[in-house]
């Protein structure tokens, strides 16, 4: 890996100028049940679809993996499938495509990994590590990292498949993200501990454990733009802000009490409550967080308060933050999509169609299109009209 350069400039990004422009579709499938907002319906799947990723470059792209053992790629305009990532034989529980989109990659259950080149729709490399936990490309090089049960955290250069692994503890390594300067990453673990890993030395800058870790295995990470701050959620229903340079937590939230919430008993809450998505706005100093309860939590991070508490009927998948704009996104296990304005707390719009939880979202980088997979076995594309913008 030594060959490998870190520092390497990010390459501009080429926007897509023209926008959007989708003609209504014949024979596309449709809910049974409601309305449906959709304009695309991709209905391949023949199981609960789990992941999508967006191609980066163009946005034109989707591959999504799901229960069927299937991972397929294809095109957001009119749902036609440009090729089958073939071979694997447990759910794909992970997928995407590579910074530049010439490559995109599957991960099952078992710890299977597959990668494709796009334009030739060839199998390039595969790999099997132990269960896979997550997966993701390096934000500016063709190299994946994938964190396992075994709770090591694995790096390769892809086709060579030259690899390094990071050895965490002896417990799943569940979530990870591999910060903006793409020479770090941030991996959380099943024991409630973080670390920041230095990706060509090979060895943790910071470990966080005890009081400065979770008090239980961490669901989810994201950093902010120029990864700076760290945010982290787990099963403990805390979401810590953590300086990447110093390592130190520096921010703690919490969900407000359980106390504005007759329904639910005293105890009730840390067993059934979860975060289990967060992010930062790219505009303003907000983060976001969702938990398992539906609660929407925009805290101010200069202030370090609860700014707004936007309440869904049921659990939070995910959630994104719109680029340049204090836009949050949220998808749920009601199978609707949400817009909230983190400013007001107010809710936007929402988006139908879907007759099952919603179990993945993406968003394109003009904020156009949402792509969402569901346990209804259908992936579907929203085209996002917003009369505030």
């Amino acid at each position: 890996m030594e060959d490998v350069d870190f520092e390497e400039e990010e390459e501009e990004e080429e926007g897509n100028e023209e926008g959007w422009v989708l003609e209504p579709q014949e024979g596309v499938v449709g809910s049974m049940e409601g309305p449906d907002d959709s304009e695309v319906t991709f209905a391949l799947h023949s199981a609960s679809v789990f992941c999508v990723s967006l191609d980066p470059k163009t946005n034109t792209l989707a591959v999504t993996g799901g229960e069927d053992d299937k991972a397929f790629v294809w095109r957001l305009s009119d749902g036609e499938l440009l090729f089958e990532c073939a071979g694997h034989k447990d759910s794909v529980t992970c997928a995407g495509f590579s910074h530049d989109s010439t490559l995109v990659a599957t991960g099952d259950m078992s710890g299977l990994l597959k990668v494709w080149q796009v334009d030739t729709k060839e199998e390039v490399w595969s790999f099997e590590a132990g269960d896979l936990e997550w997966m993701e490309w390096h934000p500016r090089a063709p190299i994946l990292l994938a964190g396992t049960a075994d709770g090591n955290t694995w790096m390769w250069k892809v086709p060579s498949g030259d690899c390094k692994t990071f050895q965490g503890p002896n417990c799943p390594a569940t979530c990870g993200r591999v910060l903006p300067d793409g020479k770090r990453a941030v991996v959380g673990y099943e024991d409630g501990t973080i670390r920041i890993w230095d990706l060509k030395q090979g060895n943790p800058i910071h470990v966080l454990k005890g009081t400065e870790g979770h008090q239980g295995p961490l669901t989810c990470v994201a950093t902010n733009q120029d990864g700076s701050l760290i945010l982290t959620g787990s099963v403990d229903c805390q979401a810590k802000l953590v300086s990447a340079t110093t390592g130190k937590v520096v921010g703690v939230f919490r969900p407000e009490s359980v106390a504005s919430q007759p329904n639910l008993g005293e105890g009730e809450e840390s067993e059934s409550n979860s975060v289990e998505s967060l992010g930062f706005c790219s505009v303003m100093p907000l983060a976001a967080v969702g938990y398992l309860d539906g609660t929407l939590a925009i805290y101010d991070l200069s202030t370090q308060t609860l700014r707004h508490q936007c309440q869904h009927q049921s659990g939070i998948v995910q959630l994104l933050w719109e680029a340049g704009t204090a836009v949050v996104y949220t998808c749920s296990l009601d199978g609707i999509v949400r817009l909230w304005d983190a400013r007001t707390g107010r809710l936007l719009t929402d988006y139908r169609g879907h007759t099952a939880e919603i179990l993945d979202f993406a968003l394109s980088k003009d904020a156009s299109l949402v792509v969402t997979t569901s346990g209804d076995h259908k992936a579907k594309v929203f085209c996002v009209q917003r009369p505030d913008r």
